[in-house]
């Protein structure tokens, strides 16, 4: 397994949509594998393909991970939400291409996502609380959508500026 580089706001690819991933073949486990290292080392909770450099429909999570140790890594393919709760939540997020930012965003409180599974198995689940939340963020990310654009107007370009000067630092080294 690698730990792979992320894709950090404001590199445009995190606005672009990811495509289907197709066939479950070895590329494909080895890159959620890769991602489920990456997504440890940072650490986070949850990481989508995009924000490895790669375009597609792939995401993990572990939500019950506890002081390094792993919980219950969790792999979807192809996920797609069918059904939101019109009961909402509010949680705190934050996101690994956005680092040491959190706001709090108001979500559905449970949804059901259907995906595949790392064997190329259609799987369906019903999540609430973290996990619904995690699912729903995750989810975004592969439609190009940052948890940033729950936020309001004046926050999100607070944020956008933030994040294009410490780019435009880093690029001038």
């Amino acid at each position: 397994m690698t730990i792979r580089p992320l894709v950090i706001l404001p590199d445009a690819m995190l606005r672009q949509a990811s495509a289907p991933v197709g066939a479950v073949t070895p590329e494909i486990r080895r890159l959620a594998d890769d991602m489920l290292e990456t997504m440890y080392d940072a650490p986070g909770i949850g990481l989508a393909a995009v924000q490895v450099g790669e375009l597609k429909r792939l995401l993990v999570l572990d939500v019950v991970r506890d002081e390094g140790v792993d919980g219950n890594p969790m792999i979807f393919i192809d996920p797609e939400i069918t059904w939101k709760s019109e009961e909402a939540n509010i949680y705190r997020e934050g996101c690994l291409s956005i680092p040491e930012y959190y706001e709090e965003v108001e979500r559905p409180a449970q949804v059901r996502v259907r995906y595949r599974d790392i064997h190329d198995k259609m799987q369906e689940i019903e999540a609430d609380g973290l996990l619904a939340t995690c699912l729903q963020h995750e989810i975004d990310h592969l439609n190009g959508v940052l948890f940033i654009d729950y936020l309001s107007k004046l926050k999100r370009d607070r944020v956008n500026t933030k994040f294009a000067k410490l780019a435009r630092q880093m690029a001038r080294g």
